[in-house]
């Protein structure tokens, strides 16, 4: 506990690859250890072979979308601890409110910033710290 702020591996899922990059980049800048994912299938797989940390996951996926992908993930009693940030361009107080009911922690619009991005992690990351 010597050092003040602290790696987390987080999973990034989106079908986007230049929000993927873009978050990839910013997280690893922050000091992150970070895995991709483009899509809920993609990402589930991911989730038990890399156990994240920290998840953010984009709400308009294909085949699995983003609500479905976090309430399996949340689900599975192993990883029901794991933080879920839900990632979006829609901000509506509906899409917030389903984001909650299926297990998410946050919900941050995009385009997010690099600041956005680590503050989630520092906040949900401190969580995590206080749990272990």
């Amino acid at each position: 506990m010597s050092t003040s702020v602290s790696t987390f591996k987080v999973l990034v899922v989106d079908d986007s690859n230049t929000i993927r990059r873009s978050a990839e980049i910013f997280l690893k800048q922050g000091g992150h250890e970070v895995m991709l994912a483009e899509d809920g299938f993609v990402a589930l797989a991911q989730v038990n072979d890399y156990q994240p940390q920290l998840i953010f996951c984009d709400i308009l996926m294909p085949r699995l979308d983003g609500y479905q992908t976090c309430a399996i993930i949340k689900r599975n009693p192993k990883f029901s601890n794991v933080p879920v940030i839900m990632l979006s361009s829609k901000d509506g107080i509906f899409d917030k409110a389903r984001g909650r009911m299926v297990g998410a922690q946050d919900y941050l619009t995009k385009p997010f910033t690099k600041d956005q991005l680590l503050q989630a992690v520092q906040q949900f990351g401190a969580v995590l710290q206080g749990a272990i």
